[in-house]
């Protein structure tokens, strides 16, 4: 009988991998239900993400305006809009991410 265990790893890297991706939903921009349990946990640890974009476009003061009448915050907003776009064109978050790297101040002591 044939090895076929690499078959089956790939189908199980391509099963996580649709997994990942967003489900059909009657609202195309309803949030992955994983982003928003990152994004609602006070532990998570963020970044800074910046980046120049059309001022014609008024994304800061529409971010401001929204956050004022939902109470998400800026950030936030940022965050699941990017993730559920990005899933809805294919590129969802890696199933197993790699491990975080060491604190600056230990890379600095170093």
């Amino acid at each position: 009988m044939p090895d076929l265990s690499s078959h089956v790893s790939q189908l199980r890297n391509l099963a996580d991998a649709l997994e990942a991706q967003s489900e059909a939903t009657d609202d195309p921009f309803a949030p992955h239900s994983d982003t928003v349990d990152v994004v609602n946990n006070r532990h998570t640890q963020r970044g800074q993400l910046n980046y120049a974009v059309p001022d014609v476009l008024q994304l800061q003061r529409r971010i401001r305006r929204y956050h004022a009448d939902h109470g998400i915050q800026h950030g936030d907003i940022v965050a699941l809009a990017l993730d559920t776009w990005l899933r809805a064109k294919g590129y969802p978050p890696d199933r197993h991410p790699p491990q975080a790297e060491a604190p600056r101040a230990q890379q600095r002591s170093t």
